[in-house]
């Protein structure tokens, strides 16, 4: 009987692909918590576990191979081999945000700012959440001196995820910075 009842489960399992990426049901529990944090220690833990998933296509066993590829070439700063890796990975599923938001961060480290910011977009679309995104568009806000628009990223990025004292340093000074503007 027990072999029958695992052999269901099994098929059962097999029928469900297992999703990890930003359509994953894990997510909305992990935002509550992160927003509910009571220390930056136990964000620190919670952010760690959504980039987790959002790095994990889920579905495709290729793509994770990919994106594991991308990131490994990002890190060691053959970007160009890197932006080719992601903009395949966004070809083989453009509903895949982090595809993107690793492109879109891969474009802006090597000047395309224009292709970042289409990018980041594209992210935003599939994971309104997704604090890394807004805090990157902030960031190439403020670089192309438009603090209205760096206002509204950051403010977007710590209404979804509080702990990021940067961020809120960021927010601040541009604030500052504003209201001394004269009129």
């Amino acid at each position: 009987m027990l072999r029958l009842i695992l052999t269901a489960l099994f098929a059962i399992f097999l029928a469900f692909p297992v999703s990890a990426d930003q359509t994953d049901t894990r997510l909305d529990p992990l935002f509550a918590e992160l927003k509910a944090a009571a220390s930056t220690t136990d964000a620190r833990y919670i952010e760690r576990e959504i980039w987790a998933i959002w790095s994990q296509h889920g579905s495709d066993a290729e793509i994770d191979l990919r994106f594991q590829r991308g990131v490994l070439l990002m890190n060691a700063g053959r970007l160009e081999e890197a932006i080719r890796i992601f903009s395949t990975i966004v070809e083989i599923d453009p509903d895949f945000a982090e595809g993107w938001n690793k492109r879109a961060t891969l474009l802006y480290l090597t000047g395309d700012v224009a292709g970042s910011v289409r990018d980041i977009e594209r992210t935003l679309a599939l994971e309104p959440r997704h604090f890394g995104a807004l805090s990157g568009l902030g960031l190439i806000y403020e670089q192309i001196e438009s603090a209205d628009g760096a206002i509204k990223a950051f403010t977007a990025a710590l209404e979804i995820n509080p702990h990021m004292p940067w961020i809120e340093e960021r927010l601040v000074a541009l604030e500052e910075e504003k209201a001394g503007e004269p009129l």
